[in-house]
């Protein structure tokens, strides 16, 4: 049988982070590049969040999904494809709600 891993994605609000694989062998975390991060920190000073707690209660898994390979490569293809999706982050997470 083909290995099969499991992922899902760790965000704040809807701007992901990281991605966490794992299949029978064990569990791979991988972040997202750096300009993630200051998509993330640039929302939250928009937003006017200055309060530790605030800021941590919008942290989340978000599901994912089952794809062949191992943790790594499913992993690594996820952030991928997350990593080309980023100026449509851009353009949502600056939305008027």
């Amino acid at each position: 049988m083909a290995d099969v891993a499991r992922w899902e994605i760790v965000a704040w609000r809807d701007i992901p982070a990281m991605v966490e694989a794992r299949d029978d062998t064990g569990q791979v975390t991988l972040s997202l590049s750096e300009k993630f991060q200051a998509l993330i920190d640039s929302v939250a000073m928009q937003l006017g969040m200055q309060d530790e707690a605030a800021y941590l209660e919008q942290w989340a898994r978000l599901p994912g999904g089952e794809r062949p390979g191992s943790a790594r490569d499913v992993g690594e293809a996820v952030v991928a494809e997350l990593e080309a999706r980023f100026p449509e982050f851009i353009a949502r997470a600056f939305r008027p709600s």
